[in-house]
This record gives C-alpha cells, structure tokens and sequence, in this order.
C-alpha cells in the first residue's frame, strides 16, 4: 500500500511538471504568432518549433548530467560546470575567432563549429578525466579539484587571447559566448537527438546502479558492483552530455544547480530514474518559460543565461545557507 501511494505521489507530480512544460511549450509557440495570418503563423512556427527542440533537448542533457554528477560527488551544491567544459568552450571559440577570425567558414558555418566544438570538447574531456582518473586511483574528488583549476586554466588563455583581439573580433566573439536559444541551426536537433540517445543506450546498466552507488564505495563494491569502471564511464558521459549542451546552446552555469536540487526537493526520493526525469521536465519548464518572458517582456534586451545565472546564485546562496545538512 505505502509503495502504491508513493508511486500514487509521483505520477501526481510528473503529471503537473508535464501540464506546465505544455502549457510554457504552448504559450511559447502561440503567443504573438499571428494566428489570424495563416503564411505568418507558418512563419513564427518554423522559427519557434526548432527553438523549442534546442531548449529541450538542452534541459535533459544538463538535467540528467548535473543529477548524476551530483549522485557521483555525493554532494547537492556542484554542478558539471567545474569540470571546466564551459571554460573550455569559451576557449575553443575565443582561438577560433583569434586566428582564424570572425569570418572563417569554421565560425560562420554553424554545423561545422557544433561539430568542432563536440570534437574538441568530447575528446579533450575524455582523454584528461579518462586519464586523470586513473592516475589518481579513481579519486572522484581529486579529479573534481583537477576540474577546478583546468577551468581557471582555460580561462586565463582565453582571457589572455581577448586581450589582445581586435575589438572588432571580440564584438562578434561575446555573441557565441552567452548562452543564446535564439536563432538556433535545426540542423544539429536529429544529431544531438541520436548522440544523446546512443549515449543513454551505452550507460543504461551503468545508471541502473547509480542508486547503490550513492550508498558509497565500500557498499556498493560489497554488493557486487565495479565501482571504478561504473563512475568512470558515467563521469565521462556527464562530460559529453554538458559537451553536447553546451556546443548547443552556450555555457549555462547554474542551470544543473537549479534543475537538479528542484527536482530533489520535489521528488524526495534517491531513485535516479525519477529524478533524472524530474530534473529534465523542471528544466524544460523553467527555460521555455524563461524564454518566453525574454522574448516578449523584455524584448531580447536581455538574455536568458542573465536570469539562470541571477537566479542560480541566489539559489546556491540558500542552499548553502539553509540546507547544509541535505547537500
């Protein structure tokens, strides 16, 4: 009976997070669309539709990546980010616009900087925390401190390579540095879509047995599990997912912060099928919806990553405040 009405609970709470993603997707797609103008609403549909896929596919990848990272850590307050991909894709693009500049096929075709950015991230990441989690005796907290100082790393050469830029590379540069799900390329939606997916197939066993991993190493190798190889295979596929968010969409911070201790707080459960799920929808409705007040509050006067990363803060701030003994 008692397991009955937790699933009872649940079907409860992803039946409304699912209402607002509809009601925010639907709100997002129809609202100023020149319904009465037939060849317009066509118009604002090609343009919203792929947009609305972006953000999606966006939030479950950040969602599932910061709910598993977090479950890995074993703390509530870190996100992928330290990881240093956001750095390392503001770095990719800075050399990129640094010398080769601003008007090189490599940065103005948007297909062939997705696919550089992904290349480069994916097999950079993988080979560092491959690497270094071997070298450090699988440690997940010396690799998440390595992450650290690689972030301050890329940061300073890419600062360093801003510095000396022509102001007017650097004016087309700050575009494709701020989180932007505008004027996305519907090109790389059924890309990601099936990276992704191949990705969720190829760790499935793997995030099957993220529930005994939270328990801790010593419980989790006692009931039969290979932890090293299990938590290195899922680091690596954080890092590919926030590589594929990211190469999408543009760095965003604190959006796994958010999403993922939302969906905590909401599900109050340690089963990961259900938070990942959760984390995904509470990201979906959070960036449609904050998309949508960019667009028609706002007027695109400011960008959505200023709201996450405002946001993001504050909530950091209270859940170490105010929630240190759950984090």
């Amino acid at each position: 009976m008692v397991k009955s009405k937790t699933y009872r609970g649940y079907g409860k709470i992803f039946f409304g997070l699912t209402a607002l993603v509809l009601a925010a997707s639907a709100a997002y797609l129809l609202v100023d669309s020149k319904m009465y103008n037939p060849r317009l609403f066509e118009f604002a549909l090609k343009l919203r539709i792929p947009t609305l896929l972006v953000m999606m596919i966006a939030a479950f990848a950040i969602g599932g990546a910061s709910i598993v990272f977090q479950s890995i850590i074993n703390n509530r307050i870190v996100t992928p980010c330290l990881l240093g991909m956001n750095s390392m894709y503001s770095l990719v693009h800075t050399a990129v616009v640094f010398f080769v500049g601003s008007g090189s096929v490599i940065a103005v075709n948007t297909n062939l900087s997705f696919a550089i950015d992904l290349v480069i991230m994916g097999i950079t990441a993988t080979f560092i925390y491959g690497y270094l989690f071997q070298k450090t005796n699988h440690n997940v907290l010396y690799v998440l401190l390595i992450g650290t100082v690689l972030s301050s790393f890329f940061g300073s050469i890419q600062s360093t390579l801003v510095r000396v830029m022509d102001p007017n590379e650097y004016d087309t540069l700050l575009v494709s540095l701020v989180a932007d799900f505008n004027n996305v390329n519907s090109g790389i939606i059924l890309f990601s879509l099936l990276l992704l997916a191949a990705l969720v197939f190829f760790l499935r066993k793997d995030l099957a047995l993220l529930d005994v991993i939270t328990l801790g190493k010593d419980q989790a190798i006692n009931l039969g599990v290979d932890y090293d190889r299990t938590v290195r295979r899922l680091l690596l596929g954080v890092v590919l997912c926030i590589a594929v968010a990211t190469a999408m969409v543009g760095p965003v911070s604190f959006l796994g912060l958010i999403i993922a201790n939302i969906a905590r707080q909401m599900l109050k459960t340690y089963r990961h099928i259900w938070l990942i799920a959760g984390a995904a929808l509470v990201g979906m409705a959070a960036i449609i919806a904050g998309q949508l007040i960019m667009e028609h509050v706002f007027s695109f006067a400011v960008p959505i990553s200023t709201f996450i990363t405002i946001g993001g803060g504050i909530y950091f701030l209270y859940l170490l405040l105010f929630k240190k003994g759950e984090c």
